[in-house]
C-alpha cells in the first residue's frame, strides 16, 4: 500500500535500534529517506545499510540527545545533507529499572534531559523547517507508564506522563503551521531494553527469566509482547495522509494491558 510519502525525510532520534530502527525502516518501504542519530556507530552504519537497501537515502549521525549542543548539530547537519524535514520521530530513550528508594537525582537528571528535554529541544530546532516548507509531523514515542503505574519504572512514568502532555500543549501551538503532533504510547515491546527489565523482575522474583519472560506475556490480554514493528505501523499512520487532520493524540499500542479508560 502506497502511503503518499515518497522522498519525503524523516529526523530519527534513537533510529539505530529497537523501535527508532523499526520505524526508520518502515518509512524507508515508503520511500521515506531516514536522518537519524543514536550513540554507537556500528549500530548506526548496520541500521543505514538496511535502510538504503530500501532504495532511499540514509544518514547516519552520531549524538547523545542528552546534550543541547548534539541536538543542534543533529538537525543542522541532517537538514543540510537532506535538503528538508517533513517528519521528526522522537524516539530516544533510557531509564534504570529500579524502585524509587535506588533513583538518584542524576538518574532523574539524565532521564529527564534524553527524553522529555530532547524532544523538546528537537522539536524547537525543527520546527522552522516544517513551517517553512508548509508543514509537517511529529511523533513523540512515550511509553505506557505515562498511564500506569510501574514499581521499576517511576522516572520512565514521570517523564512519560511529561511527554504526554508536551505532545497536547504542542499539537495546539502548531496547528495553525500545519504541524501536526502525536504521541505512541508503546505498551511491553520486545527490546533490548525490555530484556533488561525482565532480568531485573526474575533476579527480585527469584525465578528464571524465561519464567518472567512467560508471566509478563500472561499479564497482556493478548498474550504476547508487542513487537518494534505494531509501533512502526502506528508511527506510518500518523506520518500520513490519513492522519490529516489528527493532532494532539495519544494512541496506546499495548495488546489490551492498558486498562484506564481515557477520554
Amino acid at each position: 500500500m502506497d502511503f503518499g510519502l515518497r522522498d519525503r525525510v524523516a529526523l530519527i532520534t534513537g533510529g539505530s535500534r529497537g523501535i527508532g530502527r523499526a520505524i526508520g525502516l518502515m518509512l524507508a518501504e515508503q520511500g521515506v529517506n531516514i536522518a537519524f542519530c543514536g550513540r554507537t556507530r556500528e549500530t548506526l552504519d548496520e541500521t543505514a545499510d538496511a535502510i538504503r537497501a530500501h532504495g532511499v537515502q540514509a544518514w547516519p549521525f552520531e549524538a547523545d540527545v542528552s546534550r543541547l549542543e548534539d541536538i543542534e548539530t543533529f538537525v543542522r547537519d541532517a537538514t543540510s545533507a537532506a535538503g528538508r524535514a517533513d517528519i521528526l520521530i522522537n524516539n530516544a530513550v533510557t531509564s534504570l529499572h529500579a524502585p524509587f528508594n535506588e533513583q538518584t537525582d542524576d538518574h532523574w537528571r539524565y532521564h529527564i534531559d534524553v527524553k522529555l528535554m530532547a524532544y523538546i529541544r528537537c522539536a524547537r530546532e525543527v520546527l522552522p523547517f516544517m513551517r517553512k516548507q508548509g508543514g509537517g509531523r511529529i511523533v513523540n514515542i512515550g511509553g505506557m507508564t505515562a498511564r500506569i503505574v510501574a514499581p521499576l519504572r517511576v522516572t520512565n512514568g514521570i517523564v512519560n506522563a511529561g511527554v504526554a502532555n508536551f505532545t497536547k500543549q504542542l499539537s495546539y501551538q502548531v496547528a495553525v503551521d500545519n504541524v501536526t503532533v502525536n504521541c505512541i504510547h508503546p505498551g511491553a515491546t520486545a527490546t533490548e531494553r525490555l530484556m533488561a527489565g525482565v532480568a531485573r523482575r526474575a533476579s527480585d522474583a527469584n525465578v528464571d527469566i524465561d519464567t518472567m519472560k512467560t508471566e509478563m506475556a500472561g499479564e497482556i490480554p493478548m498474550g504476547k509482547f508487542i513487537q518494534p514493528k505494531d509501533i512502526a505501523s502506528a508511527a506510518l499512520f500518523f506520518c500520513s495522509p490519513m492522519a490529516n487532520l489528527v493532532t494532539g493524540q495519544c494512541i496506546a499500542v499495548d495488546g489490551g494491558s492498558g486498562l484506564s479508560v481515557n477520554y
